[in-house]
């Protein structure tokens, strides 16, 4: 109407609210789905524009009137009333009814058509962050409010998949959140939270959905497609942005650059880093070829600074507030652009806008480029190039460079803390060999960047540089010998470029090639070598297994193939096969004349054409060549050739069946057998991602050793616990052994038939003949029968039978036979059962291993460093302890493990896992006790164990009084529970002892009161 004065936004709210208030009454009240229909498309028509026709013909006809008979508003009343709608409270108290009762009661009776109208239309065209907030929810119902769960879980992702996938709501809600930026209402600080609560929802959506859900909500087609969404609507932001004087205005508060970073960091927080990554790089890539190209010379900073298409990924990483999602972005980054092969000008640049502005302002992102990606994580040579190149180099590759004796303080700093990691002999002895080979690019790399005088101005450089050239030179591989050599001559041509120092004879050239002659896969792992082969044999093994595969498939072709001449060489070299009987005449270099060629030439066309003379097919002669293992003698020499993985491999197979058949030659060979399983490198021989079962089966092999032939095997272990030729991960594989060695030991149970005497001759008293069988058997048993045979007329032997009763619970069906190594009538009483071997060789897994663990090695600290190597030790000592429980071996062992534990470097070491294990090893030293054997210790005036127990007591104490970790308490309460039970049980032994010295005058000796035991937890002590 003209004249009505327009109703302001309050007025409208409650007209809604009540228009909603008779909406929900009707659904209540229904009973035909006609009747929601309708109730539905009443409110509706006032927020949206419906078709009404469209619903006229999925109703029944008395339901027609009311829908036609609804007042339609004008399209700036609908408009109007559409943002009263969501963003007031209209919306969430209409949201709850659709989506729980609708759903679950009436939405399957909807017909399409009239659902698309009446019920999608509410989610579909309304204001998506208020969407989101309600729909998401509904992923968790579980129903216990009388709704149908998956009715309503179905419906939620049905509307999801509806709203943010088919009608890009994700675009939607950062456009939305952009609105809110311009609007005059506009308040950041309430913005904001709301923002990351959208987001959490977004992000949350495929881990709360069913396993029955649209596979377009599974997490990784969902994230592709809003990351494209959210990369579309960046590009729109993108052209908003006019001048650069808006840029730190609009970082601050811009809504969609907010939404759009938040939902990058929960994307990357969600594991598809490399979904997001893969976007992004392909559009930054886009946009960086189609501005350099045109761009022949070298581009300046400031050319890209004023680029609009580049303003919006200046700063998106600055906003991205979660550590952890810009390290695994940059980590993605650098691994795609090697994917795309990008150029270095392209990386460059691209690293450049993405983080320069971080690099400058954040030393977290410093400590992320210079630290963690170039000597924690190993990436591909193309990537440790683009990483020095932006962050310590800082210019771009096709820019004027530093000329030598320019100063660059970040490149002398960078260098000096490779180089001290770098020379460093723990880091030749446990790196892994592939991230050797990458610092040492990553050094050789910087090296020539640096001149003479920049080398001298730094701080033991030159020396250190030295010592990690001279400890690599001794060092058996071959790879890493080449890698000293080619720091040498780096070094030595900044020192004197005219006068080269060349310590490998395969380099010749100054141009070295810092990535070793391999080919860095995708991943940016380097291929692991062990071996010290030279030439042919070296090239051989770098020969990836498809080359392999392609060379045996073209090998096949020719020799099946008659009418082709000559093909082509795939490969400039040939393997050598070494057991190939070969022709001395083919050494001789003359070559042959054309006359001989003519008479081989006809000879062979006259025996070709003889059938007998075709060649045989020799394809399995591997599989005869490659059989299996059967001496213990030939599993050792297999385990020496690391050359040949596929001998090891199938070494390791038969390994431990070859021990636990306790051949002859086993003691023999036991030694030799376990250093060579112990110095073997499973990772070599095993196929890619079956690591983990070569190493289970080789450590299995060593628990068979070490049950089988225990002294002998135990001999070298002991000797390679302190060795320096091992590495710490070999230690803890020692140790993990002998403890699983132990606790095998302690299971182990014999079985042996007792010797019993019988009578060789017969008493004449018995009533029966002696060729009669036995009387004895299970009780109503009949007599015995003798039975005649029936073919032949002449018995020359005698035959019985009896009836035998049943056993309870036998089916008298069919026959069974039961095999046993014992007769099946062998009684319990006849057999003799001893359990637990283990402390006859207690001494000899405990007593060596406890000596010499606070001596500092060459490689070996197990008090500072190697701490999980002393936590794994005293663990060992404690399961030994346990294994022996009750045993008199125990008596004699526990002493010496009692003054290890309370060695002050022991039990106050600052490692919660040292103290772990020392309460761990406490505990088992209580249980293993006997009270009887505590209480004649302290009868015969043995102090050692009466110390020992009461510096258990007080030392956990302390430790559940004032130690800071929580699993120490809990360790040290257990303890003190296992001591005072000890001390209970050893103060009634005491007393029955006592009496029993009363009765018979015999007097305690004046030492016992020497010895106490305290009970924690009362004020009593036994006083001995």
């Amino acid at each position: 109407m003209e004249g009505e004065k327009p109703k302001t936004e309050k007025e409208m709210e409650i007209e809604l609210l009540r228009k909603i208030s008779d909406t929900m009454s009707a659904i209540n009240s229904a009973k035909r789905v006609d009747d929601i229909v309708c109730a539905l498309h009443s409110l509706a028509v006032l927020i949206f524009p419906v078709d009404t026709h469209f619903l006229s013909g999925v109703i029944s006809e008395r339901y027609k009137d009311k829908l036609f008979n609804v007042e339609i508003p004008s399209v700036q009343e609908r408009r109007n009333q559409w943002q009263v709608f969501y963003q007031g409270t209209a919306f969430p108290a209409l949201s709850r009814l659709l989506l729980y009762d609708v759903a679950s009661d009436w939405l399957s009776c909807f017909p399409l058509s009239a659902r698309k109208l009446v019920y999608d239309v509410f989610f579909a065209n309304g204001l998506t962050s208020e969407v989101v907030l309600a729909v998401i929810p509904c992923l968790e119902h579980s129903g216990g409010d009388g709704h149908d769960a998956n009715a309503v879980r179905s419906n939620a992702e049905r509307l999801l998949e509806l709203c943010l996938l088919e009608n890009d709501g994700v675009s939607k809600m950062a456009r939305e959140f952009s609105a809110y930026h311009v609007s005059k209402d506009f308040n950041s600080a309430l913005l904001k939270p709301d923002l990351l609560r959208v987001a959490q929802l977004v992000a949350s959506i495929p881990d709360k959905t069913r396993l029955k859900a649209p596979k377009s909500l599974s997490s990784h087609l969902f994230f592709k497609e809003i990351t494209i969404q959210l990369l579309t609507a960046a590009e729109g932001e993108n052209k908003e942005i006019c001048d650069k004087s808006v840029i730190s205005h609009r970082m601050e508060g811009d809504g969609t650059i907010l939404f759009i970073a938040e939902l990058f960091a929960r994307i990357c927080r969600r594991g598809s880093a490399d979904l997001l990554i893969s976007e992004v790089i392909t559009r930054i890539l886009r946009c960086l070829r189609s501005f350099l190209l045109p761009k022949r010379e070298s581009l300046s900073k400031d050319a890209f600074m004023s680029e609009p298409s580049f303003r919006f990924w200046f700063m998106i990483m600055e906003l991205i507030v979660d550590q952890y999602a810009v390290e695994r972005m940059a980590d993605q980054i650098l691994r795609q652009l090697a994917c795309e092969h990008a150029s270095d000008a392209e990386a460059y640049w691209s690293l450049w806008i993405l983080f320069h502005r971080l690099l400058e302002h954040q030393s977290s992102m410093r400590f992320l480029f210079v630290e963690k990606f170039v000597l924690w994580k190993v990436f591909p040579f193309c990537c440790l190039r683009w990483i020095l190149q932006f962050s310590v180099l800082e210019r771009p590759p096709d820019a004027v460079m530093l000329t030598k004796g320019e100063k660059n303080s970040r490149l002398l700093d960078t260098v000096q803390h490779l180089v001290e990691v770098w020379a460093k002999q723990e880091f030749v002895q446990s790196a892994p060999i592939e991230q050797q080979a990458y610092i040492t690019a990553a050094l050789g790399l910087l090296l020539e960047k640096m001149s003479r005088e920049e080398l001298e101005s730094t701080k033991d450089v030159m020396r250190s540089i030295l010592e990690g050239v001279s400890c690599r030179l001794q060092y058996p591989s071959d790879l890493v010998r080449r890698m000293a050599s080619s720091i040498a001559l780096a070094f030595s041509i900044v020192i004197d470029p005219k006068n080269p120092l060349y310590l490998d004879d395969n380099c010749t050239s100054e141009v070295i090639d810092w990535e070793f002659g391999l080919v860095t896969p995708k991943e940016g792992t380097l291929p692991t070598m062990n071996g010290t082969t030279k030439g042919m044999d070296n090239m051989a093994s770098l020969m990836t297994a498809e080359q392999v595969k392609e060379l045996d498939h073209t090998v096949g072709n020719e020799a099946g193939s008659k009418g082709k001449v000559k093909s082509k060489k795939l490969f400039q070299f040939k393997l050598v096969d070494p057991d190939e009987i070969v022709d001395p005449a083919t050494f001789n270099d003359d070559p042959v004349s054309e006359e001989e060629q003519d008479d081989n030439a006809s000879e062979d066309s006259e025996t070709s054409t003889d059938p007998s003379l075709q060649p045989y097919d020799l394809s399995d002669d591997d599989s005869d060549l490659k059989g299996r293992f059967t001496q213990l003698v030939d599993v050792v020499g297999a385990l020496r050739k690391s050359d040949d993985p596929d001998g090891v491999e199938r070494a390791l197979d038969v390994a431990e069946n070859l021990v636990r058949a306790s051949a002859d030659e086993l003691q023999h060979v036991a030694p030799d057998l376990v250093r060579t399983l112990v110095q073997v490198r499973c990772s070599d021989a095993a196929l890619q991602g079956e690591e983990e079962s070569a190493e289970e089966k080789r450590q299995k092999a060593l628990v068979a050793l070490l049950v089988t032939c225990p002294f002998e095997s135990l001999d070298s272990v002991n000797k390679l616990i302190y060795s320096p030729h091992v590495d710490v991960s070999q230690r803890i594989m020692i140790l993990d052994v002998m403890t699983n060695a132990a606790q095998e030991l302690a299971n182990t149970k014999t079985v042996n038939q007792k010797y019993q005497l019988r009578p060789l001759i017969s008493s004449a008293a018995e009533t029966q003949p002696w060729f009669f069988p036995s009387n004895k058997g299970p009780h109503g048993a009949g007599s015995w029968k003798e039975i005649s045979d029936k073919e032949t007329p002449l018995n020359w032997s005698y035959r019985y039978e009896r009836e035998l009763p049943s056993k309870p619970g036998q089916i008298k069906k069919g026959k069974t036979r039961r095999w046993s190594r014992r007769p099946m009538n062998m009684l319990a009483s006849e057999m003799e059962t001893s359990l637990n071997k283990f402390p006859l060789y207690a001494a000899a897994f405990m007593l060596p291993a406890m000596h010499g663990f606070d001596k500092k090695r060459h490689g070996v600290d197990l008090l500072g460093r190697d701490f999980i190597v002393l936590g794994k030790l005293i663990h060992m000592l404690g399961v030994c302890m346990k294994c022996t429980a009750l045993h008199p071996e125990a008596s004699a062992l526990a002493p010496h493990l009692l003054d290890m534990l309370s060695s002050r470097e022991i039990c106050h070491h600052k490692e919660a896992y040292v103290r772990r294990s020392v309460l761990f090893a406490a505990s088992s030293i209580l249980m293993a006790l006997h009270p009887s054997y505590v209480v004649s210790a302290l009868i015969e005036g043995n102090q050692e164990i009466a110390r020992g127990l009461e510096w258990i007591r007080t030392w956990a104490l302390h430790v559940a009084e004032s130690d800071i970790d929580r699993d120490c308490y809990t360790l040290a309460m257990a303890c003190l529970q296992l001591h005072a039970e000890m001390a209970l049980q050893a103060s009634r032994a005491l007393e029955s002892t006592e009496t029993t010295s009363q009765a018979k005058s015999i007097g305690i000796p004046p030492n016992m009161s020497k010895g106490t035991i305290k009970i924690p937890g009362s004020n009593s002590s036994f006083l001995s």
